[in-house]
């Protein structure tokens, strides 16, 4: 005699049955959603509910509620219902408390940041928090950047015409960003570099020995992005002159010459000016005070810097100059110009803002 109420019959319509064969024969759906729709298609085929328990190892229940949801909801009920989930411990006026603290105030300590460790302890909000807030709003206490504004009176000036430069450059000439990188070390390291592995990085010892340093000039053509560069001894105004007249032996003799250049004393001497003026091809820009950012040379020097000089070890300066002139020479072989975009309109609006920002703070 059976036992219980009566099961309802569950009956699968052709596109319902394809799409559950689609799902439990799936191997990128979720594992849940797989195992539902596999109890769905052996109910249609009349197996008992305690015999696809027994056999996929489930509770009766749970074989019983996936059949009611699809009797109740279809397909749409073996899909996971959207859960509340934890009510949220702190409101919206205590996230902007402790994001208004860490951009505003200075600790009471006399520390000259925030950690998060210091702001939880001050705000009582527990530290895993606190740093996840900080990460939300990108607030870096630990973290400082250097500026310094220029003080030129010819600022906006100089600053148009070396953007000119760099957007609309003259017809038949050439335009050079020049500088100098000085007091490059010669350092070899008291022992063996370790090599790079899996699972850790290059070693080197923190200790070196001197060699003594050189300097470098180098000359970028924004046109093409290739060097000219010297290694000197020194860096006065001979070696610049030097450098000068190897730039002119590079250069054709039917392009005009614009060199791009900061404020250093070597670039004003009297012999210096003298020469350019024997020379009326040549056109010299100035970038104004503190303003280093606008000569391109020096997104390059970065470059060498890093890729060349930095993590180096060299026996002497000859072992110096050698690599810098092979690095000059592959780097020159798939040159490409830096694309400069900002225009002078939109460089003077953020100093603008800058200065608007700088003027309203208080610390």
């Amino acid at each position: 005699m059976p036992r219980g109420r009566p099961m309802e019959p569950l009956v699968l319509a052709d596109a319902e049955e394809a799409q559950l064969l689609s799902l439990a024969g799936s191997r990128s759906m979720p594992h849940g959603l797989v195992q539902r729709a596999q109890i769905v298609l052996a109910c249609a085929r009349g197996e008992a509910n305690t015999s696809i328990a027994r056999r996929m190892r489930l509770s009766n229940a749970t074989v019983g509620k996936w059949r009611k949801r699809y009797l109740m909801q279809g397909i749409e009920g073996l899909h996971d219902e959207l859960r509340s989930g934890r009510p949220r411990t702190h409101d919206d006026e205590r996230v902007a408390e402790v994001i208004n603290a860490a951009l505003q105030t200075r600790p009471p300590d006399g520390a000259t940041h925030w950690s998060v460790r210091a702001m939880a302890a001050h705000t009582g909000v527990s530290k895993s928090t606190v740093q996840r807030w900080f990460s939300l709003f990108a607030v870096q206490p630990h973290r400082q950047r250097h500026l310094k504004l220029s003080n030129d009176p010819f600022f906006v000036e100089k600053v148009r015409d070396i953007i000119g430069l760099y957007l609309n450059p003259p017809d038949h000439a050439v335009v050079l960003c020049v500088d100098e990188k000085t007091q490059v070390q010669a350092l070899n390291r008291t022992q063996p570099m370790l090599p790079m592995g899996l699972g850790y990085v290059e070693g080197v010892t923190h200790d070196y020995v001197r060699h003594g340093t050189t300097t470098l000039f180098a000359a970028l053509d924004i046109a093409t992005g290739h060097v000219i560069t010297q290694c000197k001894k020194r860096h006065r105004h001979q070696e610049f002159l030097t450098f000068l007249r190897h730039i002119d032996a590079n250069v054709p003799e039917a392009l005009d010459v614009h060199l791009i250049v900061d404020n250093c004393a070597t670039h004003k001497h009297p012999r210096v000016r003298a020469w350019l003026a024997r020379r009326p091809r040549y056109h010299i820009h100035h970038t104004p005070t503190y303003a280093s950012w606008l000569n391109q040379v020096e997104r390059w020097f970065g470059i060498i810097t890093q890729m060349a000089i930095r993590r180096g070890s060299f026996s002497n300066v000859s072992d110096l100059v050698n690599k810098i002139e092979l690095f000059v020479k592959h780097y020159n072989a798939s040159a490409a110009p830096f694309m400069w975009t900002a225009t002078a309109e939109s460089i003077l609006a953020k100093l603008q803002r800058l200065c608007a920002y700088i003027s309203g703070t208080r610390h």
